[in-house]
């Protein structure tokens, strides 16, 4: 796993032109990991970066290959803007691949799930159709993926303790 995905920091790196790959070790078994990117109710809890102020208006996910998500954030929803697309694979609870169907320039992401002595190792990496679109997408994602994934940390303590 090396120093890049040490527990509790969240790597955030260009692989590539058009790749972008974030690491993260989180501390706790695989499938309260994919529980928490699959169950609406759960995602809902820590995929807003608290900072930005703006909530959670709603998240619909059918998980399962050909199904379909869309999350609204917002703070109702003449302000609100959404994030929309489908699964392409759903390999529980191992492997999740979906569209972003937001924009023309959005990417692929493909979020992988690896437990080893009960940590697991959680690689998002995301696709772009052109440089151009990943270096828009960067400067925010460089800020918003470790709050995101503080968060999620703090899901799983809380998840590991009410089991």
């Amino acid at each position: 796993m090396g120093d890049r995905a040490s527990n509790g920091r969240t790597a955030v790196e260009r692989r590539s032109e058009r790749e972008l790959v974030v690491t993260r070790t989180f501390n706790g078994p695989v499938r309260l990991l994919f529980d928490a990117w699959t169950k609406p109710d759960l995602f809902k809890l820590w995929w807003a970066p608290k900072s930005s102020g703006v909530p959670l208006l709603s998240c619909e996910m059918d998980v399962r290959t050909g199904g379909s998500y869309r999350i609204a954030f917002g703070h109702d929803a003449s302000d609100s803007m959404a994030f929309f697309g489908k699964y392409l694979e759903v390999s529980p609870p191992s492997r999740l691949v979906w569209t972003n169907d937001e924009s023309d320039d959005a990417a692929v992401t493909t979020v992988t799930f690896e437990e080893e002595d009960g940590r697991t190792l959680l690689v998002l990496q995301e696709l772009y159709p052109s440089k151009e679109a990943l270096d828009e997408a960067f400067v925010g994602m460089e800020d918003a993926m470790p709050e995101q994934f503080e968060q999620l940390d703090e899901l799983l303590i809380t998840l590991a303790v009410s089991m």
